[in-house]
């Protein structure tokens, strides 16, 4: 077969490494959070989506593309810079858990702008639970008051623990009030964080819960437009950090408390699609978080103010996420080389793969006569 070889050049023959993306698997990313602590990939993420929010001008930037049907949703979530591309596939699908599947599932890919070359393939399902909150932690860093310390968090599924955490670390918060209508689920978020330091209050109702909390975190999962906080449960200088409604017809805020409030948002025409402000008129008055980090737009105006940030997610924070995996992952050694992309000898003879490929196969028949 050597000999073969030598005869008849394959297209196929090995290219260096680098041509081929790095692929993160889901036990990779486990293995990445486990090495490096949960806290300094929350900060690590925070700062990496602060970075690039700071640059927002340099992106190219669209709302997500959405398929729905009756029972959830399907995304794509693409942006680019003049140097790196990146999207995120997503879906949302609450009665996943029923047939023992996750309500969220994402995977992700970095490219290279100046060959469209893929330099990362990886999952984004725990990414991105780490990087909503990440981003969440980030904007109450700025539109909290400094002080908070107490915060309520209604929706206790997934992604609960990861909000808690990211606001314990990066927002000083150390009691937690909490509300889920499936008490199992907050009986998993109090068993997981016994050991975190932070003060858990299970609560009966989200009015009981809110009750003194400075900051109030909603992350339901229910597709519906539902209204988790009304008017009558706020309280002077409360931040709340709305992170359920993310798709069109799905919202947890009443509108007399959009209305009460000073509203943030990350992507303006994608969140008046998705977000609580999808019940709003299209005049209705938001600031872009981006404005707050640059310092052209104020962010709270006063210690009293209630605020709103009106999270749907958005794709530049994934392209932050993906950034800071992929550097992790080459510092820890972790992942493997995926031959994606077709190694050939002449790039220009994609058809030769095949012909090479099936002379290789009758001459080494012949060989073997």
């Amino acid at each position: 077969m050597n000999r073969l070889s030598k005869a008849l050049p394959s297209p196929l023959t090995t290219t260096p490494l680098a041509t081929q993306p790095l692929y993160l698997s889901a036990t990779d990313a486990v293995t990445l959070v486990r090495r490096l602590g949960l806290k300094h990939c929350i900060e690590g993420m925070a700062q990496h989506i602060r970075a690039d929010f700071l640059r927002w001008p340099d992106f190219d930037k669209s709302a997500r593309v959405a398929h729905h049907s009756q029972v959830g949703v399907i995304e794509l979530m693409p942006i680019s810079d003049d140097t790196a591309y990146s999207f995120k596939y997503v879906n949302g699908h609450p009665q996943n858990t029923a047939i023992g599947l996750p309500t969220v599932m994402a995977f992700g890919v970095l490219a290279d702008v100046a060959t469209g070359l893929p330099t990362l393939v990886s999952e984004l399902t725990l990414t991105t639970a780490l990087r909503t909150a990440a981003t969440s932690a980030l904007a109450a860093q700025n539109l909290a008051r400094p002080n908070s310390r107490v915060m309520a968090l209604i929706g206790n599924g997934a992604q609960s623990e990861f909000q808690a955490l990211a606001f314990q670390h990066l927002q000083g918060i150390n009691t937690l009030r909490l509300f889920d209508i499936d008490p199992l689920a907050t009986t998993k978020l109090v068993a997981n964080l016994s050991h975190s330091g932070l003060k858990l209050q299970v609560c009966a109702s989200t009015a009981e819960a809110v009750q003194g909390a400075d900051i109030v975190t909603t992350v339901t999962a229910d597709k519906a437009c539902a209204t988790i906080v009304t008017a009558d449960m706020l309280e002077p200088g409360m931040h709340i950090n709305a992170v359920g409604g993310d798709c069109p017809g799905k919202t947890e805020l009443a509108a007399d408390v959009l209305e009460m409030s000073k509203v943030f948002v990350e992507f303006t025409p994608q969140t008046r699609i998705e977000g609580d402000i999808q019940q709003m008129p299209a005049d209705f008055a938001v600031t872009e978080l981006w404005e707050v980090l640059r310092g052209t737009r104020p962010g709270r105006d006063s210690d009293t103010q209630i605020t709103v940030f009106d999270s749907v997610g958005f794709a530049l924070e994934d392209f932050a996420a993906l950034r800071f995996m992929h550097s992790a992952a080459l510092k820890l050694g972790l992942g493997e080389r995926l031959a994606l992309i077709p190694q050939m000898v002449d790039p220009k003879n994609l058809f030769g793969t095949l012909l090479t490929s099936s002379r290789c196969t009758a001459a080494s028949a012949q060989l073997s006569e």
